[in-house]
Formats: C-alpha cells, structure tokens, sequence
C-alpha cells in the first residue's frame, strides 16, 4: 500500500518550491489571483517577513504541498491508495483525493489561515517522553492542567498541549517531576486545536457553508478520528478540525494495519516520515 502523507505549519522554510513555479505556471498563476500577490515572492525571497505568520504560512505551505504532489505524480510514481495530511497538510490530502480542485483547496486555506491568524492569546508546549495517557492523567492533577488540551497526539513519545499561557506555564514543574524528557513552549501566536478554536472553528464552518464537495476517490485519514473520512461529513470535519485534537498517533496505527504499508512524505522535511519511524518501534518493542 502506498500512502502519501502531506506536512502541516511548522515545515516551512524560505526558498522553498524553487523548483515548482517555473514548471507549473498555471497554478502558480491561480495561486497569484486566488491569494492577491505574489506566491513565488513569498515562499522564495519572503522580503516582508511575512512566512512565520499564519495568515500567509497556511496558504504557502498548501501552494508548496500541492505542487510537490502533482510534480511526483507526473513524474509518473504510482498513485497512493491512502493519503492523510497533519492539521493543514489534510487539505492537500483531499485535494489528493479529488474532493475539489487547487483553487477552491487554496481559497478555503486562505480563509482558515486569515480566521486562525486572528486568534490572540494562548500558546502550546510540546511533551516529550511520556506516553499520551500519562500526560492526560497529569493535566488532571490541577485546576491549571485542566484548563489545558491535548492538541496533537503526534506519537507515543510527542504529544503537543495548548491552551492559556499561564497555564502552560504553571504545569511545567509538574511534568518535570513526573519524569517527562523534555517539555518545551512553541512558538506559536496561539492554543491552535484546543477548545480555545471553537469561536474560529465555527467562523470556517459558516465559510465551507458555501463550498462545494467532491466525494473522495481516495480513502483519506481524518485528523479528528484518525480514521477513514465519512465522505458525507467532509465539511463538517474540515471545519471541526481548527478547535479538536490531531489524532496523528491513531492515523497512523490505522495506515500501519493496512497490509505492507510504504510511506513518502510529500512537501517540505521529514518531520511525518520520523514520527512514523517512531512509531513503528513502538509497535515491535
């Protein structure tokens, strides 16, 4: 089985695409008219700094994924028979799948990146070297914890929490003492995937109100079941994602059941392909 797993924010990085606008002018062009200035501008010389931002990083990172993804298939590797996509990284999964076509994927991108932008406050921290459970039953140790969520269930040793940046402050010390590896704060402008979301969460939903779906010609792994989508819910999970956790850990447990599973990682770094090697150890262990 080949699945291609598409990468989320985090993975960007100046100068990427080089290689792409020249050889795929037409989208490159889309990409211009849907966004309102220059991608190629934005992704190789980046002169306003503009990158990092969320309300840019979205859209430039679905242009980059999506042009990684049509370069490999005409180059002629053999088309996936599952594909899944961390937090942004699932819009190019289904547009992988044919569930719409780049210019409404990029479109749709554009407005979560603007709705999420706009979100002020809060932060993530990233716990490495505890399983997801332990880290649960830790954040429900205080009244501090407990106002804290699970925003990504990355693999058995990384799990990333989000919520009010008191919060995440005043929990360190307790998983430093429960014996975590390493607990670090992102860098990040706000607690994306928590309950924190749901007022953007439900902006997006009210935005794919106008969208039109194609069902999926390619089984695609949600983020929020981390299961094979239900094609009759594409909107709502699309929309549903911005404010529930990324269930990577649980994806990827089902694509390893399929039989023979082989995965690329299609679009910048390597950060997928590793938390798939880490999993796979835990597995055999």
């Amino acid at each position: 089985m080949v699945i291609c797993l598409f990468p989320g924010q985090g993975s960007q990085s100046k100068g990427m695409g080089a290689e792409l606008f020249d050889r795929y002018p037409d989208w490159t062009a889309q990409a211009d008219d849907v966004l309102g200035f220059s991608i190629r501008e934005l992704c190789m010389d980046d002169p306003r700094e503009e990158l990092r931002r969320t309300q840019f990083t979205q859209p430039a990172l679905f242009v980059v994924n999506a042009l990684t993804y049509r370069a490999r298939m005409d180059d002629g590797k053999p088309a996936p028979d599952f594909v899944a996509g961390h937090s942004l990284g699932e819009f190019n999964a289904l547009l992988a799948a044919g569930a719409y076509d780049f210019a409404t994927g990029l479109a749709m991108v554009k407005r979560r990146g603007q709705i999420m932008g706009q979100v002020s406050g809060g932060g993530m921290a990233a716990v490495i070297g505890m399983e997801p459970a332990a880290i649960q039953a830790v954040l429900e140790t205080t009244e501090a914890g407990r106002r804290l969520d699970v925003a990504n269930f990355n693999s058995y040793d990384q799990t990333v929490i989000a919520g009010p940046q008191e919060d995440l402050a005043a929990v360190k010390e307790q998983f430093e003492a429960a014996g975590v590896r390493a607990y670090i704060p992102l860098n990040v402008s706000a607690p994306f995937h928590s309950r924190y979301m749901r007022a953007a969460e439900a902006e997006f939903s009210g935005f794919l109100a106008g969208i039109e779906f194609s069902r999926p010609g390619i089984p695609v792994i949600s983020n929020v079941t981390g299961k094979p989508y239900d094609d009759t819910r594409v909107r709502e999970t699309l929309s549903e994602q911005i404010g529930h956790s990324v269930r990577w850990l649980d994806s990827m447990e089902c694509l390893l059941a399929q039989p023979e599973p082989t995965f690329e990682e299609v679009g910048l770094g390597t950060v997928l392909s590793k938390l798939v090697v880490q999993i796979k150890k835990r597995r055999r262990a």
